[in-house]
């Protein structure tokens, strides 16, 4: 929905399943580290070759970057572009909806950055108790 046509959070309206599920889906896609490795890479690199985007993405599996660059597609935050030569040559690039759950997720970032002294200290504090 536009910026302009957000509405303030109320945790008593109805929640639409179709809604809640594509939630747990992307909760579940954006918590792989590897799609958002391949987002990341994607968003800072523009298009890229497959190959290069093994390099980019570092311990990643020839099979798991086919299977997370699959769902991204699948998810419409990847597009995927075949040139008709030989050796066939496969390019990817963010969608603008890719784009945009980057965006999203900068947040948490900017969030890890303002409070990484607080989470430290409580995993030491944690780490130290008897």
């Amino acid at each position: 929905m536009p910026q302009s046509e957000k509405r303030p959070y109320d945790p008593d309206a109805p929640v639409d399943p179709r809604v809640e599920t594509l939630v747990n889906e992307l909760i579940g896609r954006v918590a792989d580290k590897w799609t958002l490795l391949v987002l990341e890479e994607l968003e800072e690199h523009g298009t890229c070759r497959f190959t290069r985007l093994a390099q980019l993405v570092p311990g990643i599996s020839q099979k798991m970057l086919t299977q997370t660059l699959r769902a991204m597609e699948r998810d419409g935050l990847v597009h995927r572009t075949v040139h008709p030569v030989i050796p066939p040559k496969v390019e990817y690039r963010l969608t603008e909806l890719g784009q945009s759950l980057g965006e999203a997720f900068c947040g948490v970032w900017h969030w890890a950055e303002a409070h990484l002294r607080e989470v430290e200290a409580a995993r030491t504090a944690f780490d130290t108790r008897g």
